[in-house]
């Protein structure tokens, strides 16, 4: 629509000029002021070759706006994988926000980019769990009705998320949604290896809000994040660093019908992410001993993988930097809480 407004007032002022109202009289002689053209009407050959340059020249500027803004959007991307090298993540926490918010208005413009998608899908997961339910776990003791606010507010961005990564799931097959709904199983065998990063990020915020928000509400949708998990699992275990297998070590001692024991299916993924990170990560290590050693009352183990985690190097895994200095700090804020979590 912009762009045919520039194209409108472009001819216009081509054809008619910028002159000021000269004094013309009507059939009626009454006086009047009207714009008059300065030269005479060009020819209907003229004509076209004019609005046909004008519409190249004007196709040419949306063209050049949106490279423009791929540009930008190229760069942000870049941004997010500069994020998850960086070693302060209270200055990603600052940073973050604002480059969601430009990925978003870009999204306005171009809302077919997938790159944005896949970046706005598991950026809002990250500052969700990085950095909000952190904060509102460190509120807990102090401000309930705080920490609440805080906790609501990770749920909507972890809906954010979940429906940025619909979105990209439907670019290929616009009817995925629905069959989602319809036959969980069913439509996520149509994914292939390269739907895997849009698959777990969406799956993962989706998890995510249910476990925040405690909706039941939401219960009816556990089959559906649950068949991208573990699609997840059977095209690319190893995406991000095993990260699947780090999210299932909770999964699988919270799942309303497990198939076995739940903890020996949580050391299951347990074990494997730590050999697909080669025990260069803290979070399979810090999740363990949250969601499975707190719950065996094992306080011995769950402190020993606690100083496990303190000793991985995050310089070791530069690509991974930030997520290893966030759950260094958690395994530190848990040690500290062990006396609350393992009453005597």
């Amino acid at each position: 629509k912009q762009c045919q407004n520039q194209l409108n007032d472009t001819f216009l002022r081509s054809r008619f000029g910028s002159m000021p109202p000269i004094p013309n009289r009507d059939r009626q002689g009454a006086g009047r002021h009207r714009y008059l053209p300065r030269f005479p009407s060009p020819s209907p050959i003229a004509s076209s070759l004019l609005i046909a340059t004008l519409v190249i020249l004007s196709l040419t500027a949306c063209s050049v706006r949106k490279m423009a803004l791929r540009s930008i959007g190229g760069a942000l991307s870049n941004a997010a994988d500069e994020y998850a090298r960086d070693e302060d993540p209270d200055l990603v926490k600052g940073a973050l926000p604002f480059s969601l918010k430009v990925m978003e208005t870009i999204l306005r413009e171009d809302p077919r980019d997938t790159g944005l998608l896949l970046n706005v899908t598991k950026g809002f997961t990250q500052y969700a769990f990085g950095f909000l339910l952190p904060e509102a776990e460190d509120l807990d003791d102090k401000d309930k009705a705080a920490a609440k606010l805080v906790r609501d507010r990770a749920v909507r961005m972890f809906i954010r998320a979940r429906g940025y990564g619909l979105r990209l799931l439907q670019l290929k097959r616009p009817t995925f949604g629905a069959e989602l709904i319809g036959d969980p199983k069913k439509a996520v065998a149509s994914l292939t290896k390269a739907d895997v990063p849009a698959a777990f990020w969406t799956g993962a915020a989706w998890a995510s809000a249910l476990a925040t928000s405690r909706d039941f509400r939401m219960l009816p949708q556990i089959p559906q994040f649950e068949a991208l998990l573990e699609r997840v699992l059977e095209l690319d275990e190893g995406y991000d660093a095993g990260s699947v297998h780090t999210l299932f070590i909770t999964y699988e001692m919270v799942r309303l019908k497990p198939a076995g024991d739940r903890v020996a299916h949580a050391r299951q993924h347990f074990d494997r992410a730590v050999a697909l990170t080669q025990g260069k990560q803290a979070g399979p290590y810090v999740t363990y001993a949250e969601s499975v050693l707190t719950v065996q009352k094992n306080r011995p183990e769950f402190e020993r993988l606690l100083q496990l985690a303190m000793k991985v190097d995050p310089a070791d895994d530069p690509e991974n930097r930030l997520a290893n200095v966030i759950m260094q700090r958690r395994a530190k804020w848990l040690l500290g809480r062990a006396d609350k979590l393992f009453p005597k």
